[in-house]
């Protein structure tokens, strides 16, 4: 008689309840659903970051193909590089912050380069290139 109330409380207890498995999947689930959240936010950022990378190179190799400062005029160039649309726009750099007082050699010039690549992402890149002054 004993043996067999030990058998029966031994079967009670060993294995799992429905409810503790309904529990553990319930926690299984919900950690799934938070890994998930943060693979998609992950894949998010990086083609965001893959897509700037993209744009910095090609608005580098853009003003790397500007002419040379002796035939660099002011005025607008366009055109596309790796599918990326670019517009360089080259403009006397600000009289107010160059002392005309003081004759040099070099006159600066405002450079603008904005690229757009085909998804509407845009980059704009300002910077300042020396041009020889002209004799006279």
């Amino acid at each position: 008689m004993f043996r067999n109330m030990r058998r029966k409380t031994r079967r009670a207890l060993a294995g799992f309840t429905l409810i503790e498995v309904l529990v553990a999947l319930a926690i299984v689930g919900i950690s799934l659903a938070a890994i998930g959240s943060v693979v998609g936010t992950t894949a998010r950022g990086v083609r965001v970051l893959q897509q700037h990378v993209a744009l910095v190179n090609a608005a580098r190799a853009i003003e790397a193909g500007l002419p040379d400062r002796a035939e660099l005029v002011a005025g607008s160039f366009s055109g596309e590089w790796s599918g990326n649309r670019w517009r360089a726009t080259v403009t006397p750099f600000l009289k107010g912050s160059v002392d005309d007082r003081r004759r040099s050699l070099w006159v600066p010039q405002a450079v603008a380069i904005t690229v757009t690549s085909p998804s509407g992402a845009t980059l704009r890149i300002d910077t300042v290139r020396l041009h020889r002054r002209p004799p006279g």
